[in-house]
């Protein structure tokens, strides 16, 4: 059921319901048992995660600097999204930036990732969610270290996604 139908779901239900029934809770609690683009619903999810992996994917958290298991992983292959496999992130984009997270120059392929203007925490953010089912990955910043060869694409971004966000299918 996409997002729309779910809408037009959830109005003829309301039309049928007693008049003091909330539409907005009701919108609430019905949109979390619809399917995402990944083809489960939250507590799918929820279910599928660690407490921490779902704390950083779906509520925007941030894992500690330099606990990722990913940060100083050299091994080459594909980063995919933990939650729905989506290929994210090549290790041949990834580099030590020394902030503590694994640093990425490009995204293995633009149209898998969402970039969301973010001003949470008093700061000015890009924020980088996977476009497939909307997870929280981290951010992305201006600021690619003096030095560091960029992409012709990636124009001098600084990628710095969560390792708990990832999962690396190594090459064969």
């Amino acid at each position: 059921m996409t997002y729309g139908n779910a809408l037009n779901f959830i109005m003829m239900v309301k039309v049928i319901l007693p008049k003091k029934t909330n539409p907005t809770i009701l919108y609430i609690m019905k949109l979390e048992a619809f399917p995402n683009s990944n083809g489960m619903n939250e507590q799918e999810i929820k279910q599928k995660l660690t407490e921490e992996e779902y704390k950083v994917l779906r509520e925007k958290g941030t894992e500690a600097p330099f606990t990722g298991k990913y940060v100083n992983t050299k091994d080459k292959g594909m980063y995919v999204c933990k939650v729905c496999g989506t290929e994210l992130f090549s290790s041949t984009a990834k580099f030590d930036s020394g902030t503590g997270w694994p640093s990425f120059t490009e995204p293995a392929n633009l149209e898998h990732v969402e970039l969301v203007e973010d001003n949470s925490h008093g700061m000015h953010r890009t924020e980088v969610k996977c476009k497939k089912c909307g997870s929280h990955l981290g951010h992305v910043f201006d600021d690619l270290p003096t030095g560091r060869q960029a992409g012709q694409d990636s124009l001098g971004k600084r990628y710095c996604i969560n390792s708990v966000c990832l999962d690396l299918k190594n090459e064969a």
